[in-house]
């Protein structure tokens, strides 16, 4: 069994916090689903394509993302209010070559019309020994920057959700 790998990744949307709290409580599943483009929406799961670049040449792999749950946190580390959304995804085909990941992305205000989201998360590499060998070639990279990519996209659909006002 590999040891868990950890990955952190933030980016910044520019809205309210209480706007973005509503839509990740309300819809977040459905915010997931169209912040891919190929995401396909079955029971309480997804499938989204989680695509990164490597050496220019555009890798994806489609991924099932269940939506845990969501809870609200007051008074955290100084930050008034947190809203926590528990997601796990896996590859929809060919688990056993690609590794699982459980995570938690979090949102807080900044300012008035300014909220931060983070990924925080683990992973196992999968094939044991080689496994490891591969994700510490290159995996680990490719992995942060799928998770980076689809937090992009989430903001970046946030975005279109809530559009800026005039």
């Amino acid at each position: 069994m590999s040891e868990p790998r950890k990955l952190r990744c933030y980016e910044y949307v520019s809205r309210p916090y209480e706007a973005v709290r509503d839509l990740l409580r309300a819809r977040g599943l459905e915010v997931f689903q169209h912040a891919t483009s190929s995401a396909t929406a079955r029971t309480d799961a997804l499938v989204s394509t989680l695509r990164v670049s490597a050496g220019g040449v555009e890798v994806g792999v489609d991924v099932r993302i269940n939506v845990l749950g969501t809870r609200e946190e007051e008074r955290v580390a100084g930050v008034s209010h947190i809203t926590r959304v528990s997601l796990e995804w896996k590859a929809a085909h060919a688990t056993a070559l690609f590794p699982a990941m459980t995570a938690e992305l979090s949102a807080w205000p900044l300012a008035t019309d300014e909220t931060q989201l983070e990924i925080d998360g683990h992973y196992a590499p999968p094939l044991g020994i080689v496994g490891n060998a591969v994700d510490a070639i290159a995996g680990h990279r490719l992995a942060e920057a799928a998770v980076h990519r689809f937090l992009q996209d989430v903001v970046e659909q946030i975005r279109r959700e809530l559009p800026a006002k005039a």
